[in-house]
């Protein structure tokens, strides 16, 4: 019994000490007074962990009580957790060798590597999947902690994807994804790119794959209003950013229209539309230009969560008490 109380103590005294020394960034713009609702004024912006190629996909993980986020130059999953701090969760992450792809270093490849995985989601039952960038296949990792993959859909029509970006389920089950070409070497200019189109994909419980949207240039983050009636995806086009809302209906996704551009942002913030999530109230927490922008449902920006890096993704814990977000080299925070 005295141990186990010493041990608490000295977890608490070890988290105490972290979390003071933890290192701030950015500030936090308030354009409307709603804003305070969810960001009050004392907030600041932590840094967790650092040294990353390209942070993305967070999702917080109840059962480890931690958050899992990638790397995606390094092709890996990490952990974070408040006990445990940083460790490395899957390596490889997002490319084991099963699609084709060029060598580095082979005179059509460019410089970059985004082979890793990126988004994260759990399924009804809490198993991990994963969009892998570099096996361009949408897969469910076998068992917890090991490298063992299960591909649920790798090929449209026969044709390999791009390379899966981001995930969201709906409530019926129904798993919607996007495509873009980030994960090729040389984008849509890639002699290994299949696919004439960056789409975005559903898939049904059964597994029945459809191509719901095939217009956009670059799609991105995707995420779905809590009625169930409305999906989001981002447009991580620099030449056109932008977020799109669509009908879902019994007939399919409709009614395609911008939900919010860039137009009223400063030209040169960094980073673009990416990836989004939706608050039990129905606002819309998405990464854009100068990091994370809140957003009603009504489309009324209410102020920035101003990261000064470009953001990725972002997520929330389970009882929504803190706002993780996967900020270029860095995995940052914020108390709502």
């Amino acid at each position: 019994m005295k141990t186990t109380i010493l041990k608490i103590l000295l977890i608490a005294i070890i988290t105490g000490v972290y979390a003071q020394e933890r290192k701030t960034i950015g500030s936090i713009e308030r354009l409307m007074p709603e804003m305070r609702d969810f960001i009050p004024d004392d907030r600041e912006i932590e840094i967790l962990a650092e040294g990353f190629g390209w942070s993305e996909g967070p999702v917080w993980v109840d059962k480890l009580n931690a958050l899992l986020f990638s790397d995606v130059p390094g092709n890996k999953v990490y952990k974070w957790s408040e006990e445990e701090g940083l460790s490395v969760f899957l390596n490889p992450s997002g490319y084991t060798g099963i699609a084709p792809r060029e060598k580095k270093g082979s005179k059509n490849a460019m410089n970059r590597d985004e082979s890793g995985s990126n988004g994260l989601v759990l399924d009804k039952s809490g198993q991990l999947i994963i969009c892998m960038h570099g096996d361009r296949r949408v897969a469910r990792l076998t068992h917890w902690g090991k490298n063992d993959f299960t591909t649920i859909v790798g090929k449209y029509q026969g044709k390999y994807f791009n390379s899966p970006n981001d995930l969201v389920y709906a409530k019926n089950g129904d798993l919607y994804f996007t495509d873009p070409p980030y994960g090729l070497k040389k984008g849509d200019n890639d002699p290994l790119k299949e696919l004439a189109f960056n789409g975005v994909f559903k898939l049904s419980p059964s597994g029945d794959l459809s191509l719901v949207i095939k217009d956009l240039t670059r799609p991105n983050g995707v995420a779905i209003s809590n009625d169930q009636k409305t999906l989001y995806v981002a447009i991580s086009d620099p030449k056109n950013r932008r977020i799109m809302a669509y009908d879902i209906t019994p007939e399919g996704i409709e009614n395609g229209r911008v939900f919010f551009d860039d137009s009223s942002l400063d030209i040169n913030a960094r980073g673009n539309f990416d990836g989004l999530k939706i608050h039990p109230s129905g606002t819309i927490f998405t990464t854009g230009p100068g990091g994370v922008l809140i957003i009603t449902p009504e489309g009324k920006h209410l102020g920035t969560i101003k990261t000064e890096e470009k953001t990725a993704n972002c997520a929330f814990d389970s009882s929504y008490e803190y706002l993780y977000m996967t900020t270029h080299m860095y995995l940052t925070r914020v108390k709502l």
